[in-house]
């Protein structure tokens, strides 16, 4: 079993950038696979990234693969999420996922969770 905790989020103007922090508790953090979701204000949960055990396979929605960028230091027990010019629309509350296996892209196949960290884009 794993914790993750997302750190890093708050207020920044568009333009600017954020970079948020999921870290883990456990010894077998590099067994799992780690992603990134968001969630605005009256709407279903989106897939951002995910990046497998090694960080040799990554993911990234097309709605944010220019944008962000996910990393990982297993050593740190931490994902890392990139985000540069961030655009109001970016506002949401970012989470961090983990599961066993194989990257996956949609948050029912995540079975850890983290809490959840604000994100905010002023214009």
């Amino acid at each position: 079993q794993v914790q993750l905790v997302e750190s890093g989020g708050g207020l920044v103007q568009a333009g600017e950038s954020l970079r948020l922090s999921c870290s883990a508790s456990g010894r077998t953090f590099d067994n799992y696979v780690i992603g990134w979701f968001r969630q605005a204000p009256g709407t279903e949960r989106e897939f951002l990234t995910t990046i497998n055990w090694n960080g040799g396979t990554i993911v990234r929605a097309d709605s944010v693969k220019a944008r962000f960028a996910i990393s990982r230091d297993n050593a740190q027990n931490t994902v890392y999420l990139q985000m540069n010019s961030l655009k109001p629309e970016d506002t949401a509350v970012y989470y961090c996922a983990g599961r066993r296996g194989s990257i996956a892209a949609e948050s029912q196949q995540y079975d850890y969770w983290g809490q959840g960290a604000q994100g905010t884009v002023s214009s």
